[in-house]
């Protein structure tokens, strides 16, 4: 909590001399000139409170792009977010992510991006398969499906402007999320539907 200008005020009128010439009435010119200078305190001292503020990603606002340079945001072929509120969730996601290659990780980071999806694997046909298992190559261990609705609508809170939308549609940010995050070795394939 910053200080006030008065609690400045009074700091400074302390440290003045005793006596008749060193005046602490309020209409004394050297207390409006000492009250000028406490003004000048107390906003720098609410700067320094903000400051905090700016050092968590997920409260800054002066900083903001600051931050999002410093994490190499916007990433890749992903737009840039429209909302304050996107952004930081962009960065906070981006600051604190811890990389995985199970399904669930990539389940968890597209529920983030506001898609639902599941992921399917695929195994090599082998003797000991049932008859009717697919047959499947020995390089389909490096594919998996990502299997999304046909059109996905993201909804947004009210939080933002009055000029951001509260919707959005498509799967174009779905694929360049699990493209980028992907595994290098292997090949995620997309298949959409109800």
């Amino acid at each position: 909590m910053s200080n006030s200008a008065e609690h400045y005020l009074r700091q400074l009128q302390s440290l003045l001399p005793l006596g008749d010439a060193w005046t602490r009435e309020d209409e004394a010119t050297l207390t409006q000139f000492l009250y000028a200078l406490a003004e000048e305190f107390a906003r720098i001292d609410g700067r320094v409170d903000r400051l905090v503020e700016e050092n968590d990603p997920r409260t800054t606002l002066e900083m903001l792009s600051d931050w999002e340079t410093a994490f190499g945001l916007p990433e890749g072929c992903l737009d840039q977010p429209d909302t304050i509120e996107e952004r930081h969730n962009a960065l906070h996601e981006k600051v604190t992510r811890i990389g995985d290659q199970s399904r669930a990780y990539y389940i968890e980071i597209a529920e983030r991006a506001g898609y639902v999806i599941t992921i399917t694997e695929f195994h090599p046909h082998t003797v000991v398969d049932p008859v009717n298992h697919a047959l499947y190559g020995e390089l389909w261990v490096y594919a998996w499906q990502v299997n999304a609705p046909e059109e996905t609508v993201r909804l947004r809170n009210v939080i933002g402007g009055v000029d951001e939308g509260l919707a959005d549609w498509g799967n174009d940010q779905l694929e360049c999320i699990i493209n980028r995050l992907k595994p290098a070795h292997t090949v995620p394939l997309f298949a959409y539907g109800g």
